[in-house]
């Protein structure tokens, strides 16, 4: 039985992040518990890899929904990275901070201190984004995160950009910049053509101070306590039962499925679903395991009337020939994640800020759930509706802490949701139709030309649509009844016990979720620290 300062669960996103931060003062000692193994796979530092990474199990937990009425009572895949680096290995790498209103909301329900002005910074210190059309008062040039714009160039691509802005969206530079609205190229977390992990820019750079510890395939089981104190982890490793403890504190950072499960087999949660768990309750929190919120997206897809796309350049020859382009210069299609070209687009004029995001690739699914390329030219426009009101839940479906929960993500339950969604799914097919992509567009594959009515839109959605991977909001931050951390990320109710990650957004980002979880990782260590001085 080990004693560190701080004990850190979970090696993902948030915990290479904190280790690697919490470890600058080298009179503090870290344990960093991660249930997978190394970052080791050989498709990982690939970009195109993500494929193979989200249909196997090697490095993804492959969670999965309870099936729903509101989406055709289909079981959904919830990938989340398991192994050193978490998400950041199998992730389709886009960078997307989400827009201020996001973070100024949160403020304004009851999470101090993380207003867009306060958060701003963190956001400048984690990465490197080194184009020269950067706002410097913005963006940041000097972080471990690299990030770059996507370089392929695809003439599909040029032709989806013009096809938006003849339908009024603007060429947008730098959705991270200051204003989100447009059209044009995704920025990625790439260095060298290469996925660029929190493990390569964080964990790996701290791995040989002598105060960090980390150990994988340590899964853990149950927290440990003193009283109104969480002074530990209890996690197996090799069969075996082993705890590990903390003077300063335990740092839940396993992420929004697996933090609040952990919360609730340690009989921390709702009373009522603890019991129907078989769990005994230590300490009553209603908040652990509510507010789910996650992006639900459709993929709507053309035939392409020239053999240029994805779908053949990915076999046979081609594909000979773009392996041996990426080995030699590190660029083509291998470089390439989940999308090439984003669109953000308001689905009424009234809004303030888009609520539809658009991921535009040159290829399409034969079967979108195993990720199979169609064997003749596609395209496809990936819509997700950005700040999701409908609530789900991720509860214990017992006391053994090794089996799944249930994932409740209640999606399309609110008509606004439902609204939005269909909005942009109508705003996609008209850039497909604009005179841009006369010389490209065959015919529209799915939903399908017949496919006009908003009732037919929507159940084109529920009977196909997926979540795109941002689960939040399950160990929410704030005040009241219905928080779970306060705004410096502490349980409410008991010390020595912090949580930093995805879970304790409040609401959903306008964005993909990974640049928002580095910069909670990043703050969270700053207050981690300035408890410790003080």
């Amino acid at each position: 039985m080990d004693t560190f300062d701080y004990v850190i669960v979970g090696g993902g996103t948030a915990g290479c992040i904190l280790a690697a931060r919490l470890t600058e003062d080298p009179r503090r000692s870290v344990l960093l518990l991660e249930a997978g193994g190394k970052d080791d796979g050989f498709w990982i530092k690939i970009p195109a890899g993500f494929s193979k990474l989200l249909s196997g199990d090697a490095f993804n937990w492959r969670f999965s929904t309870e099936p729903e009425e509101g989406t055709g009572n289909r079981a959904i895949v919830v990938p989340r990275g398991k192994g050193l680096g978490g998400s950041t290995l199998i992730n389709g790498m886009i960078f997307v901070r989400g827009q201020p209103q996001d973070f100024d909301g949160w403020a304004q329900r009851g999470a101090q201190g993380w207003s867009f002005e306060d958060v701003l910074p963190y956001f400048r210190k984690l990465e490197t984004f080194q184009a020269a059309d950067a706002d410097p008062a913005l963006r940041g040039t000097s972080g471990p995160m690299n990030i770059v714009r996507v370089r392929e160039r695809t003439p599909l691509a040029e032709a989806f950009i013009a096809a938006a802005r003849q339908v009024g969206l603007p060429e947008n530079a730098d959705y991270n910049g200051r204003d989100q609205e447009g059209v044009g190229y995704y920025q990625v977390n790439q260095k060298d053509g290469r996925r660029w992990t929190v493990v390569d820019a964080y964990l790996r750079p701290a791995l040989g101070r002598p105060n960090l510890k980390v150990v994988t395939h340590a899964q853990a089981s149950g927290l440990v306590f003193e009283g109104r104190r969480v002074t530990g982890v209890r996690y197996r490793r090799e069969g075996q039962e082993e705890i590990a403890l903390a003077r300063g504190e335990v740092i839940l950072a396993a992420g929004a499925v697996q933090s609040p499960h952990l919360l609730e087999v340690s009989g921390i949660g709702d009373p009522a679903v603890l019991a129907k768990a078989g769990i005994e309750t230590r300490h009553a929190l209603p908040g652990v395991g509510n507010n789910y919120q996650d992006h639900f997206a459709t993929r709507m897809n053309w035939r392409v009337t020239q053999p240029i796309t994805l779908n053949e350049a990915s076999r046979g020859w081609r594909l000979a020939r773009a392996v041996a382009q990426y080995y030699l210069t590190r660029t083509g299609i291998l470089t390439l994640g989940t999308g090439l070209a984003f669109g953000f687009a308001k689905t009424r004029p009234e809004l303030e800020t888009p609520d539809v995001q658009f991921f535009f690739m040159h290829a399409s699914y034969a079967n979108a759930a195993d990720r199979a390329l169609d064997r003749l030219p596609g395209m496809t426009i990936g819509v997700t509706q950005m700040r999701p009101q409908s609530v789900g839940s991720i509860h214990a479906k017992s006391a053994d802490p090794f089996t799944p929960p249930a994932i409740r993500p209640n999606f399309l339950a609110v008509p606004a949701d439902c609204d939005s969604l269909v909005g942009g799914m109508r705003i996609a097919r008209r850039i497909i139709e604009q005179s841009a992509m006369d010389p490209y567009r065959a015919f529209e594959m799915n939903p399908g030309a017949d496919v006009n009515t908003d009732a037919e839109w929507l159940d084109f959605a529920r009977r196909t649509g997926q979540t795109i991977y941002h689960p939040v909001g399950t160990c929410a931050m704030g005040r009241g009844p219905s928080a779970v951390v306060d705004p410096t990320l502490k349980l409410h109710g008991f010390e020595g016990l912090r949580i930093a990650d995805a879970s304790v957004m409040p609401t959903l980002v306008s964005a993909n979720t990974a640049a928002a979880v580095m910069m909670i990782a990043e703050k969270a260590a700053d207050l981690i620290k300035a408890d410790a001085r003080a």
